[in-house]
C-alpha cells in the first residue's frame, strides 16, 4: 500500500509540470501555475559507490544513497495574499535511489510536510519540519557536515513533526528561529514529547557565526528524566578564495544500538518519541572539529576536516577522525570523490553516516566497537 501511495504522489507531482517541462532549462525547477498559486516540483539524487574498510578486517563495498543529500522529490506551492503576505506549503518525499523504495515506508511525506505564511514579520510554519540544527550543514564544514564529518557520526537532530516554528527576518546580518514540537494528543498526555529549538545566525561580510540548540523531555515517570540536548556552536570565514570552519557542539543525544557502543538517538532524530528508557542520555559529550576548503576553479573545490568526539562522563567513548574531498559542479550536477577516518577507542563504537543513515553499513559489533573504519566515496547528485 505504501508503495502504491508513493507511485500515486509522484506521478500526480509530475502530472502538474507537464504542460511546461518541454519548455525548462535542465537547470531551473520545474514551476506551473495552478489557480492563483505558483507550485514547483523538484528534487535530486544521489547515488556513491562506497568502500569501507574496518580494522577488524572486514570490507564493505556497496552502491548507497545520500552522502551528500538524501535523495527525494518535492512539491513546493506559493499563493500571494497581498505583496507582502505569501501562503507557503512544502511536501518532500525521501526515496532511496538504488532501488526506488520510499525511504520511510511508514510515510508518504517522510522529509517534511508544512503550511506557513511569509509576512515583513518573519515566517510562520506548523508540521513536520526540517531542524534549525540540519538547516546549517553549509556553515559547518567542506562537506556542509555529511559524509566524512566526524560530527555527522554522532547523529543530528534532523526534523520532528507537529512543529511550530517561527524564522525572523534578517536585521542588520542577524536572525533568530524558535521551534516548538507537540507531539503526542495534548500537551498534558503522559505520552506527550516536547521539543523546542533556539537558534541564532548572523552574517557580517565574509564572517558568519551563530548558534542552534535541540532539546526534548521524556515523557513524566519515565525511566531516564534527563532533558536531551544538542547544542551547536559554529563559525566560518571566508578568505578569498575558500573558508575556514569551527565547529563546538555538546551533547547527551547518543546511546547504544543493539551491541554497538554507539548510534541510538534518545531525543528521536527524525520524529520518534522519547522514550525516556535509554541510558545512553546520561553520557555526555563535547565535540570540536575544524575545516577549511580551497576553490581551484569555479567548478572546482577541495576541503578537508579533523574532528574529535569526547566522552565528558568518564566512559571512554572517544573518537577521533578527518577526511579530504573534491567536489566537481557542471550545471545542476556534482561529482564528488570523499576519503575518510574515524578511529573508536575501546568504548566507543561510531561509524560514519552520510546525509542520512547508511542503508548498507558495518552491522557486527566486533567490526565497529572500537575499530578504525576508512573509507572511500565516489558519487554524483542531480538535481533539479
Amino acid at each position: 500500500m505504501s508503495r502504491r501511495v508513493t507511485s500515486c504522489a509522484v506521478a500526480a507531482l509530475a502530472s502538474i509540470t507537464a504542460g511546461t517541462a518541454a519548455a525548462q532549462t535542465a537547470t531551473v525547477p520545474l514551476t506551473q501555475r495552478v489557480g492563483d498559486a505558483a507550485v514547483t516540483l523538484y528534487g535530486d539524487l544521489d547515488v556513491y559507490l562506497n568502500f569501507m574498510h574496518s580494522s577488524s578486517g572486514a570490507n564493505l563495498f556497496a552502491i548507497q544513497d545520500g552522502a551528500l543529500l538524501r535523495s527525494r522529490v518535492g512539491l513546493k506551492g506559493q499563493v500571494g495574499f497581498t505583496d507582502d503576505i505569501k501562503g507557503n506549503v512544502v511536501l518532500e518525499q525521501g526515496i532511496n535511489a538504488t532501488s526506488g523504495a520510499p525511504a520511510d515506508t511508514t510515510r508518504l511525506f517522510d522529509r517534511q510536510a508544512w503550511v506557513g505564511l511569509w509576512t515583513p514579520a518573519g515566517d510562520f510554519r506548523i508540521g513536520r519540519q526540517n531542524t534549525e540544527v540540519f538547516l546549517r550543514g553549509a556553515a559547518m564544514d567542506y562537506g556542509e557536515r555529511t559524509l566524512g564529518a566526524v560530527i555527522n557520526a554522532f547523529g543530528v537532530p534532523s526534523r520532528y513533526d507537529s512543529d511550530l516554528a517561527y524564522i525572523s527576518p534578517r536585521f542588520s546580518g542577524l536572525q533568530a528561529a524558535a521551534h516548538y514540537s507537540l507531539q503526542g494528543s495534548t500537551v498534558d498526555s503522559p505520552t506527550a514529547q516536547r521539543v523546542y529549538q533556539l537558534a541564532l545566525d548572523y552574517e557580517n561580510g565574509p564572517l558568519r557565526v551563530g548558534y542552534a540548540r535541540v532539546a526534548g523531555k521524556a515523557p513524566p515517570a519515565t525511566a531516564v528524566q534527563r532533558i536531551v540536548s544538542y547544542d551547536n556552536l559554529y563559525a566560518d570565514y571566508k578568505y578569498g578564495p575558500g573558508k575556514v570552519y569551527l565547529v563546538y557542539i555538546r551533547s547527551n543525544n547518543n546511546g547504544p544500538s543493539g551491541d554497538l557502543f554507539n548510534g541510538g538517538s534518545p531525543l528521536g532524530n527524525t520524529g520518534a518519541l522519547i522514550a525516556g528508557t535509554d541510558a545512553g542520555a546520561e553520557t555526555y559529550y563535547n565535540m570540536y572539529q575544524a575545516s577549511a576548503d580551497y576553490e581551484i576553479l569555479p567548478e572546482l573545490h577541495v576541503g578537508g576536516l579533523y574532528g574529535l568526539i569526547r566522552d565528558s562522563s568518564g566512559g571512554g567513548k572517544n573518537a577521533s577522525g578527518g577526511s579530504a574531498g573534491g567536489f566537481y559542479v557542471i550545471k545542476n550536477v556534482k561529482l564528488y570523490l570523499v576519503t575518510d577516518v574515524l578511529h573508536n577507542t575501546k568504548n566507543a563504537g561510531f561509524r560514519p553516516s552520510g546525509s542520512a543513515a547508511l542503508t548498507k553499513p558495518f552491522t557486527s559489533a566486533d567490526d565497529v566497537n572500537g575499530r578504525t573504519i576508512l573509507g572511500v566515496h565516489l558519487g554524483v547528485v542531480f538535481r533539479f
